[in-house]
């Protein structure tokens, strides 16, 4: 705590049995901190320091850092048990863009983005762990790996390895879009697109072309019963937009290229919630059909009824009966112009 009384969290690393490697990427996350110091969307280090430990053990890293009151995917948590609530998916979506997007820019990719790597801070989310997270050489848009990291929930097709493990694989910013769209599909259904798969499904459907992607068109929220089993809560369930479900697919193309960058879906109308355009009624009519007013429609059955009832007792002149008729016909036809 400092003086104006705020709360830091301290990162207290053990390196007696820490390789060089992971010592590496220690070292790796300091120096990209410092790097995007200032940005309100990334999680803020303040100090840093190497502790010797006594007899000659390496001791510890200690980072102070900004202290995060809850991460994202314990908010998921709570919020699966609810309706879908697409002020609360909008509002949170944005701000992980705008984090992806303060990286990207300084050509940082992350690598290893899952709800557990944003926190809340006084409210705001900001993206944390750049522990594997890697800068992008200034003549290039990917960074080169000789193994796969990240997890696989939202791992991108492109950072599996194949089968026989000896291509380095090439991982970009799209990697960081397809891992933000399967976050965003566990917002919208309650779990991210793989879920249901054991680990090894996993690795070969991710980036399987031929495995299709389901987006329901309803969000149906669910609880684990005492039995560990999931019930679906089927009263709750919501019709999902049809630009979100858009919105979701072009985070989620297999090929990174096709993937939408991070200023498009910044630019994604229903991150405002604005309501999709509809096409003006006469639009979607054949050129048989048209649109009357309920009320008038009501008033000319009523009418015709009537006018049938009293040819029937005979109360109607039938030369009348044919003009009135000839009438309606042409009160219907003046609707359709």
């Amino acid at each position: 705590m400092n003086a104006t009384n705020e709360i830091y969290a301290v990162k207290r690393v053990s390196l007696d049995k820490t390789d060089a490697e992971t010592m590496s990427g220690y070292m790796n996350e300091i120096g990209l901190l410092k790097r995007l110091e200032g940005n309100n969307r990334i999680i803020q280090l303040f100090d840093s320091e190497v502790k010797a430990g006594p007899g000659g053990t390496k001791g510890h890293l200690m980072l102070v850092m900004e202290c995060g009151e809850i991460d994202l995917a314990k908010l998921l948590q709570e919020q699966q048990k609810e309706p879908m609530n697409m002020v609360w998916i909008s509002y949170y979506w944005q701000q992980m863009l705008q984090a992806v997007h303060v990286i990207h820019e300084e050509k940082i990719v992350h690598s290893d983005l899952k709800p557990a790597n944003f926190v809340l801070v006084r409210g705001q989310l900001k993206l944390i762990d750049f522990g594997i997270a890697n800068a992008i050489a200034n003549d290039t848009t990917n960074i080169q790996r000789d193994h796969q990291i990240g997890t696989v929930n939202y791992m991108s097709p492109e950072a599996i390895e194949l089968p026989d493990g000896m291509r380095r694989l090439k991982v970009g910013r799209p990697s960081d879009v397809w891992s933000l769209g399967c976050i965003l599909y566990q917002m919208v259904y309650g779990q991210p697109p793989f879920q249901h798969l054991s680990v090894y499904q996993k690795m070969k459907a991710i980036p399987d072309l031929a495995h299709v992607i389901e987006f329901p068109d309803y969000s149906v929220p669910s609880v684990v019963n005492k039995n560990g089993e999931r019930k679906k809560l089927d009263h709750l369930k919501r019709p999902v937009r049809a630009d979100v479900i858009r919105g979701m697919r072009s985070c989620l193309a297999r090929n990174p290229k096709e993937r939408a960058a991070i200023p498009e879906l910044l630019e994604q109308e229903w991150l405002a919630m604005r309501e999709p355009e509809v096409p003006p009624a006469k639009a979607l009519l054949a050129s048989d059909e048209t649109i009357i007013n309920p009320y008038y429609m009501k008033q000319l059955l009523e009418y015709g009824i009537k006018l049938g009832q009293q040819a029937q007792a005979g109360d109607i002149d039938p030369a009348h009966l044919a003009k009135e008729a000839e009438r309606l016909v042409a009160e219907l036809k003046a609707l359709e112009s």
